[in-house]
């Protein structure tokens, strides 16, 4: 925990995310601002308390999964959260964790040509896009490099490299959303056509998804008719298109959950797509035959949803998002609770001035 004292309402948890603390992350010193983030990488401890039932966590035992036949990878951590909940009342508190990607402005102020992380590629450095829980481990995902990192006692360690597109590229997996199903680690991209700041399309890598056991080994699986498929969902055709930057797979209900966070009907334009922000939630089976829409809250053009989880001993039925925003060099991010039959329960509040990426219950 960041701060020895609780905080006791969704109020005081708000607020306690605007309270930035300084800490390390290996050999370099991050100091978070209340309104300037001065280097690249941040995850924070906060607390949030519903008032819930205690009914099933997210997690599926693996006799379960055995029971309903279900492959499993062996000696898999089941621990989800890493921190178990305290009762409250007739509520739980649980503690959480926010990463931010902050693409260009990981550069140092200081020293030239350096960046307060382990990597840096083409002028930008560490871009933590994603934060999950998988085998016991919290772990991060850098949508520039394609790393995949272990964060041990506040450390970043490498663990696996994804490559782009079906694995025989020199690029790193631009690497968005993250999940658990089956005891693998899914992590997948934008989910469109990779274009050129005109819409021309260059490369389908973006619609590639990486499945990595809990080992270390990598998958490399085609999703590019799944991602369509939800473009049709939404009726939307191409040039239009959908960018997704948060996706998880739920076992108990067998359903894949995708909050994306731009949609078009037009043809994909940088500065036009500032303005795209989106409302939606789908809801697929396995192999994205079956679709539902869904639309949640109300509908803002310069916000779209950029990570979620469902609530542990919520039954898959509770979701807290983040939703970012990045209109004419402006940054914000928010957070927002709600059932998936889309009724809200905590209507969209203001994180900060940062671009937080990642969420998970930690």
């Amino acid at each position: 925990m960041m701060s020895s004292v609780y905080p006791t309402t969704v109020h005081e948890w708000m607020n306690a995310i605007r309270r930035p603390t300084p800490y390390r992350v290996g050999n370099a010193r991050l100091h978070l601002k209340t309104r300037t983030l001065v280097y690249s990488v941040m995850f924070l401890a906060a607390v949030i308390i519903l008032m819930i039932f205690i009914i099933p966590s997210r997690r599926v035992s693996r006799e379960t999964c055995i029971d309903e036949g279900i492959h499993l990878e062996t000696n898999y951590d089941y621990t989800y959260p890493l921190s178990p909940p305290q009762k409250i009342g007739d509520g739980l508190m649980f503690k959480i964790g926010l990463i931010a990607d902050l693409d260009q402005n990981s550069k140092s102020d200081k020293k030239k040509n350096t960046w307060i992380s382990y990597l840096h590629e083409g002028g930008r450095g560490m871009e933590l896009s994603e934060l999950l829980v998988f085998d016991g481990k919290l772990c991060a995902v850098d949508d520039r490099t394609g790393v995949v990192y272990h964060i041990v006692k506040r450390q970043m360690i490498p663990w696996v490299v994804l490559a782009d597109g079906d694995g025989n590229t020199p690029k790193g997996f631009k690497s968005e959303w993250a999940t658990v199903k089956n005891n693998r680690m899914y992590v997948g991209g934008l989910g469109k056509e990779w274009t050129s700041i005109e819409g021309v399309v260059e490369n389908l890598n973006p619609q590639w998804v990486k499945s990595i056991g809990p080992g270390g080994d990598v998958r490399h699986e085609d999703w590019h008719v799944y991602y369509n498929n939800m473009k049709k969902a939404a009726d939307i055709q191409f040039p239009g298109y959908i960018i997704h930057e948060s996706g998880g797979w739920s076992e108990i209900h067998q359903r894949w959950f995708f909050l994306p966070r731009r949609a078009s009907h037009l043809r994909y334009t940088e500065k036009e797509d500032e303005r795209r922000g989106t409302d939606l939630m789908f809801i697929a089976n396995e192999k994205f035959t079956d679709i539902k829409v869904k639309h949640i809250g109300e509908l803002s053009k310069t916000r779209g949803f950029s990570s979620f989880k469902f609530i542990p001993e919520t039954n898959d039925q509770v979701i807290v998002a983040l939703k970012s925003e990045e209109v004419s060099g402006k940054i914000a991010s928010y957070l927002t609770i709600f059932k998936i039959d889309g009724k809200i329960i905590l209507k969209e509040k203001y994180v900060g001035d940062v671009k937080y990426e990642g969420i998970e219950f930690i």
